[in-house]
């Protein structure tokens, strides 16, 4: 194996991430396979001791060198020719960067592998041979350039002498160029005889450093000429200059001048370039032969060559005109003609201007490596670099011009999936340059979530006697992961009902939408509630999972009929035995029964079918079977009636059964149970929500109605005072016995008095009917009498047989007046001679239970009512009240008393109607 060193160094920590620098040196030609050096071993990574440890390049740029992966070793991949690849740089390097990932973290290598060059190339001249002419009289140590040889190789491999064949009169002399080539000038030794000898050949080999050394050699042909006198002389035999690289074509560079003493032809100089040039220097440049003036022919770069050597000759146009030379170095002055350039090479990435990096990097870890170059120098090539857009990120020197990216903090992708990152690169030049690259750092998932459920429980409802196979709910989990990360699948967590059956023979669960669908029929009789667990799971390694928990409720369905629990049924029916003297409300037997639903549709009510007799009724709530009338002989031995039970589902299920009902020759017992008996039609209400929410309506309508009729009392109060002197105390109109206004207390269902055509009469029941179809007739017709009202006689109905007759005794006939009716008797304004008499002669005539009609005529429902003999005394004195009211003296008097009796009505009146209401 061919020689083979290799190093490495470690460069300066920043912060708290180091970027390791490791050079190595490999040699040109060597064979592929040949090993450049070990990153494992040399920055002591142990691959033992993490089996993740892996090494890997950033960007691979070509294919001559290799590296293994799992310890970086690296390797020729294949022959490197270094003249190809670097072609004259002194140094040649293929750098490269490498990512190690150990212990979880990321760290950026930087790989300069040096490529030794080897003695590869022989010296070669441009051209093979080159002819010279020489005067015979040129003085001693005059010198004369010779064609450069070019050697590809560099160093001490590179051109380092020349030598000329044995000759007397001609040596070489060996200089150093600016560019650090080295060039060659034959020194005239010897003086010439061109009579004596007129041609000389002369053979220059240049030899190379190289071990062993290698030459390359060229032929020189001297012609010796005619002797002229004097030869032009320049006035500078080397000159430096500088020149801008953006100057334009056609400026001045320098000028050359040289002085030939002779006269005429041999004394005119011309200028030109030296044979042999490089075609470079003729490309760019050119010289006026007549003046000198060289000038710029082409543009020039600096960035492409620094500096340019000229040979210029100056030679007179005489015969045998002996030309000298002149050396002119031209160098290339940088101007800020280039704006920073910006490389960024990702430790992993997929597309252009995207780098990625997993979520579970560890905090400070190596992203991305940019580099920096400018191709200007001084100032102008000196760049400054900076990074914008999230603080996440931080930007830190690598080496050189180069840096890295780093995070500054442990990343999450659910919360921020990507980065756009903004580079800036500035150089020193005046006016600087500003290079603005944007870049995308995008996170890769990680399993780092775990499915989540929108429910931690999810009640679900399903009727009994679903269909199998009949969808119930959809359970979710959403999870914060991408790709296969937050691929969710749903699954039954094995479970055991309370019979010991396992969950997944009654429900089954889609793995991919989380939909439940049943497996079974359920009967709610028989099971009401299942529970069960779900799990999600994503399909991440290694994979994350969450449970939800599942309540399935069964609901009860109408599916069961009612049955009869008692009596006990045989062929459907029962006899049950009843005493011959069994009274009316004597409870005969009291069914039972049962249903399995429950809700609404277990709750039952009882009925009777078919009672040929009608003998019977039954309480659909408790049902109890009660006689409704007193048994005897007329109805038999037997009575049967047909019964059902009937649940409260929407679509009712029932059951029937026939009673028998045998009458026995045993008496009933005196502890016997009655039933106190009520219509049929009559329906207890329940107190409930909206019984409450009724009564308090009304309550309010009560408040409501109770204010208005304050405010009616009022305002007729008011209005009476204004009209009492004008109608008097009673005013003048009549009360109507068809009045509306008192229908609502003289008619109705509830109407003690009728105030139609008839008589009024009491009310009693009729005992005979059956219970269904009870009367109440009238006991004896009430005959009209006559009120008294305003001087003139209104019909008021009475309770006495005898229109005549005022008195309120009991006749002992059952014609007196009833409790809670009153007489009316007629009364004349007239009958007062003042207010004293009228309090001292009214009497009261009031029940306990007194209904008063109400009247559009508001004295009239005062509860204070006249006597008859105050009415007729009252009667011989109406004369005298009219004299008084006629007579001025008395006529205020009798006004203001007048209105104090008023006010007492009118009071008594609104306080009767407000306790009416």
């Amino acid at each position: 194996m061919k020689f083979f060193c290799s190093y490495f160094m470690l460069l300066c920590m920043i912060s708290n991430i180091s970027c390791t620098t490791t050079k190595y040196i490999t040699y040109e030609e060597d064979a592929p396979g040949t090993e450049i050096g070990n990153l494992s071993q040399d920055l002591k990574i142990d691959p033992a001791e993490d089996p993740e440890t892996s090494f890997k390049f950033i960007q691979k740029t070509n294919s001559m060198i290799g590296m293994r992966q799992i310890d970086g070793l690296l390797t020729v991949g294949e022959v490197i020719d270094r003249e190809q690849l670097c072609q004259r740089s002194p140094k040649c390097l293929i750098t490269f960067d490498v990512v190690a990932f150990s212990k979880e973290k990321f760290q950026l290598i930087h790989v300069e592998v040096e490529v030794k060059d080897i003695n590869d190339h022989s010296p070669q001249f441009t051209r093979n041979e080159t002819h010279l002419d020489i005067s015979e009289n040129a003085p001693l140590n005059s010198r004369f350039p010779l064609d450069v040889a070019v050697d590809r190789d560099v160093g001490d491999n590179y051109v380092q002498s020349y030598r000329v064949s044995h000759t007397n009169h001609f040596a070489v002399e060996v200089s150093t160029r600016e560019d650090g080539e080295k060039s060659a000038e034959l020194v005239l030794i010897k003086t010439l005889d061109r009579e004596t000898e007129e041609f000389y050949t002369i053979e220059v080999t240049a030899t190379d450093g190289g071990t062993p050394a290698k030459s390359g050699s060229m032929t020189v042909y001297i012609r010796v000429l005619d002797f002229n006198d004097n030869s032009p002389t320049f006035e500078h035999n080397s000159l430096k200059v500088e020149l801008s690289e953006d100057s334009p074509i056609g400026s001045r560079v320098f000028k050359v001048h040289a002085f030939d003493p002779d006269a005429g032809v041999n004394g005119e100089v011309v200028y030109g370039f030296v044979e042999g040039l490089v075609s470079e220097v003729t490309r760019v440049f050119q010289i006026d032969h007549i003046t000198g003036e060289v000038t710029l022919k082409d543009s020039v770069d600096y960035e492409t060559k620094k500096s340019y050597e000229l040979q210029i000759q100056a030679s007179n146009l005489g015969d045998n005109s002996v030309s000298s030379t002149c050396r002119a170095i031209v160098d290339i002055v940088d101007v800020n003609d280039n704006a920073p350039e910006i490389t960024i090479k990702p430790m992993t990435s997929t597309s252009d201007g995207v780098a990625f990096i997993t979520e579970s990097a560890a905090k400070e870890s190596f992203v991305a490596l940019i580099s920096t170059s400018d191709a200007d120098s001084g100032a102008n090539g000196y760049v400054q670099t900076k990074l914008e857009g999230h603080k996440h990120f931080k930007l830190q020197q690598a080496y050189s011009d180069t840096f890295m990216i780093v995070t500054t903090m442990t990343l999450d992708r659910e919360a921020i999936p990507e980065y756009n990152l903004t580079v800036i690169s500035e150089d020193l030049g005046s006016p600087p340059f500003k290079t603005v690259k944007h870049y995308t750092i995008r996170i890769t998932d990680e399993n780092d979530n775990a499915p989540m459920f929108s429910k931690a429980v999810y009640d679900v409802s399903v009727i009994e006697n679903n269909i199998p196979g009949s969808y119930m709910t959809t359970v979710v989990a959403r999870d914060l992961d991408v790709g296969k990360n937050g691929k969710v699948s749903y699954s039954l967590i094995d479970s055991e009902l309370p019979d010991g059956s396992p969950i997944s023979t009654f429900v089954s669960i889609d793995p991919h939408s989380g939909s439940l669908y049943t497996l079974q029929s359920f009967d709610f009789e028989t099971l009401k509630e299942i529970e069960f667990a779900v799990e999600a799971s994503d399909k991440g390694f290694p994979p994350l999972s969450s449970t939800t928990l599942i309540q399935i409720h069964v609901a009860d369905e109408n599916d069961n009929f009612p049955y009869f629990t008692y009596p006990v049924l045989r062929n459907n029916s029962a006899d049950v035995p009843i005493p011959f003297n069994a009274r009316s409300g004597y409870l005969a037997l009291r069914l039972t029964a049962n249903d399995e639903d429950s809700g609404v549709n277990g709750e039952l009510s009882f009925h009777i079918l078919e009672d040929d007799g009608k003998l019977f009724t039954i309480d659909k709530h408790s049902g109890e079977i009660v006689l409704k009338r007193k048994l005897d002989a007329s109805y038999g031995d037997i009575l049967q009636i047909k019964v059902s039970v009937v649940d409260n589902g929407r679509k009712p299920l029932s059951s029937t059964a026939s009673v028998r009902f045998v009458v026995t020759d045993t008496g009933a017992q005196e502890d016997q149970v009655v039933i106190l008996l009520r219509s049929q039609n009559e329906e207890t209400l329940a107190f409930d929500v909206w019984t409450a929410v009724i009564i308090g309506f009304a309550g309010c309508c009560v408040m409501l109605l109770t204010a208005i009729i304050i405010l009616t009392v009022t305002c007729t109060i008011k209005r009476r005072r204004r009209n009492f002197g004008r109608d008097g105390l009673y005013g003048s109109t009549p009360i109507s016995k068809n009045s509306s206004s008192g229908s609502n207390i003289f008619s109705g269902p509830n109407a003690l008095l009728r105030n139609e055509g008839d008589s009024m009469q009491p009310l009693y029941e009729d005992k005979s009917l059956d219970f269904e179809e009870k009367l109440f007739l009238p006991c004896k017709p009430f005959e009209q009498t006559l009120l008294w009202q305003d001087e003139k006689y209104c019909m008021q109905k009475s309770v006495t047989s005898d229109t005549d007759q005022l008195s309120v005794k009991d006749s002992g006939e059952g014609d007196a007046l009833k409790p809670g009716l009153m007489t009316f008797q007629p009364l004349t304004r007239g009958a007062f001679k003042s207010a004293g008499d009228w309090k001292s002669k009214a009497q009261v005539i009031q029940s306990p239970n007194m209904h008063v009609p109400p009247s559009s005529f508001t004295p009239v429902h005062n509860t204070t009512l006249i006597s008859a003999s105050s009415w007729r005394e009252s009667r011989g004195k109406t004369n005298m009240l009219n004299t008084q009211r006629r007579t001025g003296t008395h006529q205020t008097r009798v006004e203001e008393q007048a209105e104090t009796v008023n006010n007492a009505f009118l009071l008594s009146a609104s306080s009767e109607l407000a306790t009416t209401f």
